[in-house]
């Protein structure tokens, strides 16, 4: 593509009139660049945000289906990524969740951290930060619902849900919703009946007769 570009004399700066040349420079803005197109992007190429993202609306789905009453945080300054209302209990509870995720072997373990970034370092999660951790392995589709007091001492998360061995640390967090919805302190009573084996066969009852009312 030829360009043309039409300059007037008064345009030119004079130390290049005075001196027969000019940096490189003198012209850059008049000639336009010429921009590298944008290049989409690659659907099949990992991309941890969007998989966090994708673990975000996947644990609305459960939490959603368990009932509770799920809220969210404007901004992201908070440490929390959802907030849990167990409202038909009668005693309400209010849990701070942080979302991980998972989706790729290392050592044999699906493996993430309970950190968060501070400035150029990390810091460990706390209960002053949340209360729950709920990590999910991506390719398998399983939960791990921890107590960030589990987390706090060992904030290196290793998960082996391929394994049959339970003797994993977190093994028994694996999809422990029970954690976020106890049971009812007082459950309702429930009344059992039986039939005695000792009852003559082929008895019946008396009926009382439906005597009129005395006039």
């Amino acid at each position: 593509m030829i360009c043309s570009v039409k300059i007037k004399l008064r345009d030119i700066p004079q130390h290049f009139a005075k001196s027969g040349g000019a940096p490189s420079s003198a012209f850059s803005h008049f000639i336009p660049h010429r921009q590298r197109p944008s290049q989409p992007d690659d659907p099949n190429r990992p991309n941890p945000k969007r998989t966090g993202e994708h673990s975000e609306v996947a644990f609305l789905y459960r939490a959603d289906q368990r009932r509770f009453a799920i809220s969210k945080p404007f901004g992201d300054s908070e440490r929390y990524d959802f907030i849990l209302d167990n409202r038909p209990r009668p005693r309400v509870q209010l849990f701070r969740i942080q979302v991980k995720c998972t989706e790729c072997l290392r050592a044999g373990a699906y493996e993430t951290r309970a950190t968060y970034s501070v400035g150029k370092g990390r810091a460990v999660y706390t209960k002053r930060d949340i209360d729950f951790i709920a990590a999910h392995v991506v390719p398998l589709d399983i939960w791990y619902i921890i107590p960030v007091e589990v987390c706090t001492p060992a904030p290196m998360l290793r998960f082996y849900p391929h394994r049959k061995a339970r003797r994993m640390r977190l093994e028994k967090y694996r999809e422990a919703w029970h954690l976020l919805d106890p049971p009812l302190p007082n459950p309702p009573l429930s009344i059992q009946a039986c039939i005695d084996e000792n009852y003559p066969e082929g008895y019946e009852p008396e009926i009382e007769p439906d005597w009129p009312d005395p006039q």
